[in-house]
């Protein structure tokens, strides 16, 4: 590697000022030879650690320990589990096992289909187990959920692309500013030297490309909100190597009655406040459909904003998109279950999710209950901007 001059510039002067002191005093020659080689040393290693990239830092982390858990966040969607499968096979490359391991269920129609057609191994995180004593690398989220003991879990690795505060212990990567997680990973296996094209080298599996190619994909909705360069420059690197074939079978998988129930109910149920759309649709089989709904929901003309809630298991599950500048989605539900006990959301700018106890939504525990009508005024205001005046 050579030595980049502008880092080294300090590293060289100083070795001069120990030869010309040296000059002065022969008896000091052997120590001047041997403070430059130090200096020298040091001056190369700096300029290398300063060189290093975030793939090099991720090996480096990966190869000091026997065995690793990749652990996506609940019920993991197309970007998750690809990003999770990479960073499992980065981990092989650096000479550690690694297990990948998802809490919650594989329930959308693409989600399945991906783990079918491409064969991915993951192993389910019951919600009552816990991780203790494992070494585990969070991929597309950066605060462990979902599972017993995970607020107590300190990750030893975290790769992601949503806000947050969650660090591991020794390696961080997050980047809020990125479309997919998959980009950032396909980024590392570019630049540890995997290929896509006919060139020699280690190549980036078949399988590997084509869920990383889909999970940018996914997470961008075709490419067309939130993408980045970096995530339109990925996909151009996996392009070569996916399998086209099963990129459309992941991508137009069957589609069950259940999901075209609940997007017929969030039709009929829906309610309008200028360009904003709110609609609850009762109980649904599959939370995932409700996100689905907010979709189509979102094309209606002059609509910019959808929030659509559905009930299961006793949580009433709130699923949001926008393509609206002045709303940031995950902000927006946030604000709308501040202060209603046992709930919680968040998300992106485009894209927002929510989980709210029923039981707690019907009055148990501190407050009187908020009931949907109310719930459905909240998602308004919030959308709107406007400040909520709470009751008496």
């Amino acid at each position: 590697m050579s030595l980049d001059f502008g880092v080294a510039q300090p590293v060289v002067r100083q070795a001069g000022d120990l030869v010309e002191a040296a000059q002065s005093s022969p008896e000091r020659a052997v120590i001047a030879v041997v403070a430059v080689v130090a200096v020298l040393a040091v001056g190369y290693l700096a300029v290398r650690f300063l060189r290093r990239t975030p793939a090099d830092r991720l090996v480096r982390a990966l190869g000091r320990v026997d065995r690793v858990v990749v652990l996506t966040h609940p019920n993991p969607d197309p970007d998750a589990m690809a990003s999770a499968l990479a960073v499992s096979r980065i981990a092989d490359y650096a000479g550690t096992e690694a297990v990948v391991r998802y809490p919650g269920e594989i329930r959308h129609e693409e989600n399945r289909a991906m783990k079918t057609v491409l064969g991915v191994e993951m192993q389910h995180l019951p919600a009552d187990e816990g991780l203790a004593g494992d070494r585990v690398v969070l991929v597309d989220h950066n605060e462990p959920r979902g599972f017993a003991g995970a607020g107590g879990l300190s990750p030893y690795a975290v790769v992601d692309h949503h806000p947050g505060q969650g660090e591991g212990r020794a390696f961080t990567d997050v980047r809020p500013e990125y479309g997919a997680c998959a980009a950032i990973v396909t980024e590392y296996l570019r630049d540890i030297g995997w290929r896509t094209d006919s060139s020699g080298g280690r190549h980036v599996p078949e399988d590997l490309a084509t869920g990383l190619l889909y999970g940018i994909q996914s997470d961008t909705t075709n490419f067309s909100r939130g993408c980045t360069d970096a995530d339109f420059a990925a996909a151009a690197f996996l392009f070569p190597a996916a399998n086209p074939e099963a990129l459309d079978r992941i991508a137009n998988p069957p589609v069950d009655a259940g999901t075209l129930d609940v997007k017929a109910r969030a039709a009929t149920n829906r309610r309008k406040d200028g360009p904003f759309v709110c609609s609850f649709v009762g109980p649904v089989s599959n939370v995932d459909a409700l996100g689905q709904a907010a979709d189509e929901l979102l094309r209606l003309e002059g609509v910019t904003a959808v929030v659509v809630g559905g009930e299961s298991d006793g949580t009433l599950h709130l699923s949001g998109r926008s393509r609206d500048d002045r709303i940031h989605m995950g902000e927006c539900l946030r604000r709308v279950v501040a202060d209603i006990p046992m709930a919680d959301a968040g998300g992106h700018a485009r894209m927002g999710g929510g989980q709210l106890s029923v039981d707690h939504l019907g009055g148990i525990g501190p407050g009187d209950g908020v009931s949907l009508d109310e719930l459905r005024e909240r998602v308004f205001d919030s959308m709107a901007g406007r400040e909520r005046v709470a009751s008496d």
